[in-house]
């Protein structure tokens, strides 16, 4: 096996810093010791918390880059001044144009010519298996994709990391729609519950992340977070929340048929969320292939002491 140089330090570009995984990335390739770029915008305008939340990176040691996606020159000048580019835009705030920010991303990094390595905002589910996807939540699947193969076409380094519900939104709910904290009395069951599904708290998806960046391991792979202890039904994390609390929620069983039923009198956002959810509690698309030991996160990175979804729901009590 190859060295593991995961302890090398490097210069970091992280674009989309101030976004929920993007500013828990600053703040691990900050603990790690990394040169912390963040990329700052010129649109953020008059948005308070996203000026003061640089600031606050600035204080901690790091630095601040201008550069707008409207400004091809500007975005080459950013990256020139990095080795790694790690991209965490949001798909929350940037639901249309993700890929197209994204490509211009590339291209810069394209011309600039000096990256070791780019991860690419991803790390949901694989879109490479997600092909057979129901529209229109697919086209964020081809979108990725096509990011992908842009990537692939210049030849740049990369890494894609994937394989998680993100616990914030998808644990803490119980994997309900519509909110983020947990019923306190009802709940609908995808199914029978019995769906194998991948949770991973967010600061150890960001703490995986940090650890690839110089891992020849992971150098033009994909990378699975897939936490042996976090590979649990919807049932199963349902009844860890009723330990915790000693209290039973009244469930009702939600066959795939009726979870799809009115799909197509909902907006595109919602159908789009509803097919997700259909692929990953229905389908099992997170877990209904093999992930060996060499490109599963949690094995690559035992040093990381990844947070047990028990442990997480605590915080809700």
């Amino acid at each position: 096996m190859r060295e593991n140089n995961c302890g090398k330090k490097t210069r970091v570009l992280v674009v989309g810093g101030t976004g929920m995984l993007g500013r828990r990335i600053v703040r691990e390739c900050l603990a790690e010791g990394h040169g912390t770029y963040v990329l700052q915008r010129p649109e953020i305008g008059v948005d308070i918390d996203k000026v003061q939340l640089l600031l606050s990176f600035k204080r901690q040691g790091a630095r601040l880059v201008e550069a707008s996606f409207s400004d091809h020159q500007s975005l080459v000048s950013a990256v020139k001044q990095v080795d790694v580019v790690v991209s965490a835009i949001s798909v929350v705030h940037f639901p249309s144009n993700n890929m197209l920010v994204q490509l211009k991303l590339v291209e810069a990094i394209k011309e600039a010519g000096n990256i070791k390595r780019f991860l690419p905002t991803e790390f949901g589910m694989d879109p490479a298996r997600m092909k057979h996807a129901l529209p229109p939540g697919r086209e964020t699947f081809d979108q990725k994709m096509e990011v992908r193969n842009a990537i692939e076409a210049a030849g740049i380094p990369h890494t894609y990391l994937v394989g998680a519900c993100f616990a914030a939104y998808f644990a803490g709910s119980l994997s309900q729609m519509g909110t983020l904290i947990p019923p306190t009395k009802k709940i609908d069951i995808y199914g029978d519950g019995s769906v194998k599904v991948v949770f991973a708290n967010e600061d150890d998806v960001a703490k995986y992340t940090v650890k690839t960046l110089n891992d020849p391991r992971t150098m033009n792979k994909t990378v699975y977070i897939r936490p042996t202890d976090n590979i649990l039904t919807q049932m199963e994390l349902v009844q860890m929340w009723e330990k915790l609390t000693g209290k039973e929620l009244e469930k009702t069983n939600v066959s795939a048929k009726d979870f799809l039923a009115d799909i197509e009198d909902k907006d595109i956002s919602h159908q789009a969320g509803l097919g997700h959810f259909y692929h990953i509690f229905y389908e099992g698309c997170l877990t209904n292939h093999e992930v060996g030991d060499e490109e599963e996160a949690s094995k690559l990175y035992p040093d990381v002491k990844y947070t047990r979804m028990d442990e997480y729901l605590k915080m809700f009590l």
